[in-house]
């Protein structure tokens, strides 16, 4: 892979996107001559940044979606233009696309190797919960996947039930590259009296974070010696006020931080005991994730408290890391913390420990990696 120029391409901010970051980190790593194109400032390490203009954003025209007219939909966005007038087609060797928004430009860039495709959600449902969204903007996401996925060298998404609705609508093999999380020297600390729960991530509604907030009161007004600590990025104002106002009448139960920076994450959690995310199936993907904070409590040593959902259910299961809730609702919070309270949580903060390895980035990124390098060693 020694020189092999790659272009990581993403319709994001890069400093916040922790899935990019991980590709260019060990891309750049094997050897890769790695070029990115997004928004804000160049990740450590690349040759060379391509920065997005913040003015410069990707939207629908809502008449040729009512038309049904994608491809002129899709190249009528202004940061798709602006992005295919400043990078040369046949300038990369591989193009790494992130997420459909990217794949009909990645092929328009023609590079020599191809297209590695990573989908970091299963577009076509994504806000199927909508029914405006489902009728309008689904089709035109399958489109982007019927026309673009069958174009791709390589496809990796990020679970496993999400890998096979992709193969089985659309008829591409798919590998899953999981949100794992790098690797941290940390070790597990003493189980502390009350048990100090922890969520962390997006302030956003859907995710029902008030019921995981209300099955913690109750469990604390039924004796639970616990407390849950917030903390949530402001992606919907009223929402996070609500959420304060609740832990204001908490007594002292539940906290409501401001997000740490990243690199102050994993010694933040570690002073906790679990790590907590019951993440009501609203949609496909939300029914079907396997998210990072999952991983993010593995590294920080912590016991895990999740919801039915079957892919971190099977991770709690398997790896022994806590307790899986019966349900999404404020009874089935309520149980899963009183059988937390009641449970060996130093165990489970021990089998965070030994499955930290094994659950890192290092094992799951290498994916990209050797898929890319494989075409490399194949020559074309």
């Amino acid at each position: 892979m020694e020189g092999l120029r790659v272009l990581v391409l993403a319709f994001s901010p890069l400093a916040g996107d922790a899935r990019v970051l991980k590709q260019v980190r060990h891309l750049v790593a094997a050897g890769a001559e790695v070029v990115t194109c997004g928004y804000g400032p160049a990740p450590d390490g690349v040759r060379a940044h391509v920065e997005v203009p913040p003015g410069t954003t990707n939207e629908l025209d809502g008449r040729l979606i009512t038309a049904h007219a994608y491809r002129a939909a899709y190249w009528a966005q202004a940061a798709t233009r602006w992005v295919r007038r400043r990078i040369e087609p046949g300038s990369a060797d591989v193009v790494v696309a992130n997420d459909t928004d990217t794949l009909p430009l990645a092929h328009a860039l023609r590079p020599r190797l191809g297209v590695h495709a990573d989908l970091h959600e299963f577009w076509p449902l994504w806000r199927e919960e909508y029914p405006g969204w489902k009728a309008r903007i689904g089709p035109y996401q399958e489109w982007i996947c019927r026309t673009q996925l069958p174009r791709a060298r390589s496809v990796t998404t990020v679970s496993d039930r999400i890998a096979q609705e992709y193969t089985r609508r659309f008829g591409v093999p798919v590998e899953v590259v999981t949100n794992a999380t790098p690797y941290a020297v940390l070790a597990p600390g003493p189980v502390g009296a009350p048990l100090r729960l922890v969520h962390t991530g997006a302030g956003l509604r859907s995710r029902a974070i008030h019921v995981m907030v209300e099955g913690v009161r109750v469990a604390a007004r039924a004796g639970a010696d616990v407390t849950l600590d917030l903390y949530l990025t402001l992606n919907d104002p009223p929402y996070l006020a609500e959420l304060r106002r609740s832990a204001e009448e908490s007594g002292g139960v539940v906290r409501v931080h401001d997000p740490v920076p990243y690199a102050d994450l994993m010694p933040t959690l570690n002073g906790y005991d679990v790590g907590i995310f019951v993440l009501p199936p609203v949609n496909f993907n939300y029914a079907n994730a396997l998210p990072n904070k999952v991983f993010d409590f593995v590294q920080a040593r912590l016991g895990v408290i999740v919801g039915p959902t079957p892919d971190m259910a099977e991770l709690v299961r398997e790896h022994r890391l806590g307790v899986v809730a019966e349900g999404f609702d404020t009874a089935a919070v309520r149980a899963a913390v009183l059988a937390a309270v009641g449970s060996d949580v130093a165990a489970w903060k021990q089998a965070s420990h030994a499955a930290a390895a094994e659950l890192s980035d290092a094992r799951q990124s290498r994916r990209w990696v050797d898929a890319v390098g494989r075409w490399a060693v194949d020559g074309g």
